[in-house]
């Protein structure tokens, strides 16, 4: 009966053993299965976060052109905007002086009138007094006390430079 029992004994040492090593085993099996779970996990994140990196790269690069672009389109605008103002500056200048030359000219036309009213004489330049600009050359070449009324006029409208502001544009 000892042998049996050394013999059972002996055979459940060595299914003890025996299970052991494959409770060894298998979490060896399990550990190594980790560890290669692990090294994809990590190496999917490691393509996700450079996936992500040249993402970011390409919109800043998609931004950088954007941003030149705009820059570019600014300062053609800012150009145009200053040869706006230039050719403004211009015609403020011809108007100031298209001005003063309407008021000499009215002068001019207001000291004729006083002197025809005065001399009384016919020159045979009537004003229309409802068109305050308008002439009516009735005759032409019309002498007054010697004086040319044609030629006269000539001579006041002549004896006008005409000025205008010149700026340079680059």
């Amino acid at each position: 009966m000892a042998s049996s029992s050394g013999t059972s004994s002996g055979s459940s040492f060595l299914q003890n053993s025996g299970s052991e090593e494959d409770l060894q085993l298998l979490m060896d099996q399990r550990k190594r299965k980790r560890m290669i779970s692990n090294r994809e996990s990590a190496r999917r994140s490691r393509m996700r976060k450079q996936k992500h990196l040249d993402d970011l790269m390409a919109q800043v690069s998609t931004l950088r052109k954007e941003n030149d672009q705009i820059l570019t389109s600014m300062n053609v605008t800012t150009q145009h905007y200053l040869n706006v103002e230039a050719e403004n500056s211009i015609l403020r200048a011809q108007l100031s002086e298209l001005s003063h030359r309407l008021e000499s000219l009215n002068e001019i036309i207001a000291y004729m009138d006083a002197n025809n009213n005065n001399n009384s004489c016919s020159n045979g330049l009537a004003m229309d007094h409802n068109e305050p600009y308008s002439f009516n050359f009735a005759q032409s070449d019309t002498v007054v006390d010697g004086f040319n009324m044609t030629n006269s006029w000539n001579y006041f409208c002549s004896n006008q430079p005409i000025m205008t502001a010149h700026v340079l544009q680059y």
